[in-house]
């Protein structure tokens, strides 16, 4: 049986972004099931930290919201990028290439190559 860990903090945003990007309209326990599913059940995401998450995503306008039905017909609030949204995800998916760039270098660096 796989440990999970928890998402490594400053990256939930990121995923939440990139999950409704790709999925559409999600309520907070189906993007949470959408991420750890996505990790290969390696992720776990926390309850507690998703919607304090979502909530500063509303705030920042990057993703909206409003109120529907879930799939067992329980009332559930769906989120959805937005324009603003999708600008964001670009720019720090950018980011983050960038960086996982760097750490290869550092991973691939050998002694010889430094000196």
């Amino acid at each position: 049986m796989k440990q999970k860990t928890d998402v490594p903090q400053g990256t939930l945003a990121l995923m939440v972004l990139k999950t409704l990007d790709v999925l559409g309209s999600l309520h907070g326990y189906g993007i949470a099931r959408r991420i750890e599913q996505i990790s290969g059940d390696l992720l776990a995401v926390n309850q507690g930290t998703l919607y304090p998450v979502l909530l500063k995503l509303e705030q920042e306008g990057v993703i909206a919201s409003e109120w529907g039905a879930s799939e067992n017909n329980r009332r559930a609030r769906f989120y959805r990028l937005t324009k603003e949204g999708r600008k964001q995800l670009q720019l720090e998916t950018q980011d983050w290439e960038q960086t996982a760039a760097i750490i290869g270098r550092f991973f691939a660096a050998k002694a010889e190559d430094l000196s």
